[in-house]
């Protein structure tokens, strides 16, 4: 039995048919199991402190992520390990494992003396992450977060051995981790919560971190990869992959860093404030995975080839294409997801210690989240375009002023709400929050999305003056197609809500669920029917490609990199 375990897990992916079908499987399946997290999670904590405290403890250790365990990511480790190995012959393979267990010694060394001096600076810094806390829910919060420490170390160490995996083609493997990580914390969520309380959820991080890296190792151990520490380091080749790895590294930095500001700011609002942030966030994240961040991946291939062929026209093209595609498919999403935003959330989220009230502002805060979703998608093609000329400096500036410039909108939003009567009536009345306490947590999610806007539109502007060739004409006829899809969706789906308010039972799960599938459903046909009516030419591409065996496309793409919380 054993054997033919292990038989499994290293079996290897033969074509790019048969990687990409994987990889989009475990990906999406790893997405179904972050929502199933988070109903347990709404299901038996609610929107309170324990919820807060969770979701509070993560910043530190995802900041240590982030900031240190991506200089050794998959897109920069594969190359190098590639090169080393060759044709596979008895000495590449031995050259290859002596530089792969220098990296894991330095990478390993690196993070666990960092998270030594974070376990003692620990009590310090909570005080930054959730100044609103008491005295008792930072006592908490210094014990979580320390147990959390561990999984930066052990999901850095696992995202390097993915190195490996993808090296000899076991996608499967490779695409499972992510998939056992958030199994692990929904097993703490139902087997720790009730032994150890809230500190359950940290030991269940800690097990999907440890599933994250084992599931790993059989594969590791076929080939001979299993990592030994080494005494000899050749710092020179660590150094030019932590110079290959920085700018990016430092771009994952200052968004991590913005959460830990987000969070301190709703620490100090109503309880349940960074639950509900958090909640709403993860669920934006679904949709901007599958289409902004698909088309990027997909482009930068392609890009990069134009560019070095010194096609600059051409290139220019491909971005608008692909923004053209973006706007036509995340706009009319944007308006489903304010439509039908309580029955989203009413699914997802709204059982047990989730309460009616957390529902309607959670419902809100999802919905200013997705104000800003058509731009948030479009920001990960333009960055993926100036890397693919190799420009990473560009991106690291205007996302950074749009970082600087989403804190300081959200401070100012949080102030309004409390000093300017007029200011939260206006959101309360639009979003029908009537007679519902405690909005400030709207100032968060309405100030992530005007970040991002602008944080696009200046992009676009460095893009259009970087390439003055470019035909963005068509990206303006293709927004104006869009808003109109988007219109007839709204009014369509908004109608259907309304006549079968009275077909479907509201008291129930299936009864709320039936009610969204069936008023999405009417909705996207209404889309399609106004964008054919309009000749509008992206949509029959689509169709076409769906028709296709769209899954043969060449796909790159980095799997285990990001950890979701």
């Amino acid at each position: 039995m054993v054997s033919k375990i292990l038989k499994f897990l290293n079996r290897e992916s033969s074509g790019v048919n048969e990687a990409a079908l994987l990889l989009g499987l475990f990906t999406f399946l790893s997405q179904i199991l972050g929502l199933v997290r988070d109903r347990l999670l709404a299901t038996y904590l609610g929107a309170g402190s324990s919820l807060d405290l969770y979701y509070a403890a993560f910043k530190i250790p995802d900041f240590l992520y982030v900031s240190v365990a991506t200089l050794a990511a998959i897109t920069v480790m594969l190359p190098y390990l590639s090169e080393r190995f060759g044709s596979g012959d008895s000495e590449s393979a031995q050259r290859t494992k002596a530089f792969f267990n220098q990296v894991f010694t330095a990478l390993f060394g690196f993070l666990a003396v960092l998270s030594v001096i974070l376990f003692i600076l620990m009590p310090l810094l909570v005080h930054l992450i959730a100044p609103g806390f008491s005295v008792a829910e930072h006592a908490k919060l210094v014990m979580m977060s320390r147990i959390m420490l561990l999984q930066p170390i052990i999901v850095g160490v696992s995202n390097l051995f993915s190195s490996v995996t993808q090296m000899f083609r076991k996608f499967f493997v490779a695409a499972l981790s992510p998939v056992m990580y958030n199994l692990g914390i929904i097993l703490g969520v139902l087997i720790f919560l009730p032994i150890f309380g809230v500190m359950g959820l940290a030991y269940g991080v800690v097990l999907g971190a440890v599933l994250h890296l084992v599931i790993q190792l059989p594969v590791l151990g076929f080939h001979g990869f299993i990592p030994k520490f080494v005494r000899r380091i050749s710092w020179k080749d660590i150094k030019s992959i932590i110079l290959v790895s920085v700018p990016r590294t430092i771009g994952l930095s200052i968004s991590s860093f913005t959460a830990v500001i987000l969070t301190s700011l709703a620490s100090n609002l109503a309880t349940g404030s960074i639950a509900i942030f958090n909640l709403t966030n993860n669920m934006l994240n679904v949709p901007i995975g599958i289409i902004g961040i698909s088309y990027s991946v997909a482009s930068f291939p392609v890009l990069v080839k134009l560019f070095q062929s010194n096609e600059r026209s051409k290139f220019a093209d491909h971005i608008v294409e692909a923004t053209r595609k973006i706007i036509l498919l995340a706009a009319p999403i944007t308006v489903l997801f304010i439509v039908l935003r309580a029955q989203i959330i009413r699914v997802i989220l709204g059982a047990h210690s989730f309460s009616w009230n957390d529902t309607r502002i959670a419902a809100a805060c999802l919905a200013l989240f997705v104000l800003g979703m058509v731009c948030e998608a479009l920001v990960y093609l333009l960055v993926r375009g100036y890397y693919a000329i190799g420009n990473t400096k560009t991106p690291l500036i205007w996302n950074f002023i749009g970082e600087i410039i989403t804190v300081i909108l959200a401070v100012i939003f949080v102030w309004m709400f409390r000093h300017i009567p007029s200011f939260g009536h206006a959101f309360s009345t639009v979003l029908r929050l009537d007679g519902v306490p405690n909005l400030e947590i709207l100032a968060l999610p309405f100030a992530f999305s005007i970040g991002n806007i602008l944080n696009f539109f200046t992009l676009w502007y460095v893009f259009v003056r970087d390439f003055p060739d470019a035909k963005i004409a068509p990206v303006w006829k293709t927004a104006f197609e869009a808003t109109a899809a988007s219109v007839g969706l709204g009014i369509a789906s908004y109608a259907t809500l309304q006549l079968t308010a009275h077909v479907f039972n509201q008291a129930t799960f299936w009864g709320i669920f039936g009610q969204g599938i069936a008023s999405g459903a009417v909705g996207v046909i209404a889309a399609i029917v106004v964008l054919r009516a309009m000749g509008n030419r992206d949509i029959v591409d689509i169709s076409r490609a769906m028709r296709r065996k769209f899954w043969k496309a060449s796909v790159v793409q980095e799997v285990g990199e990001a950890v979701d919380s």
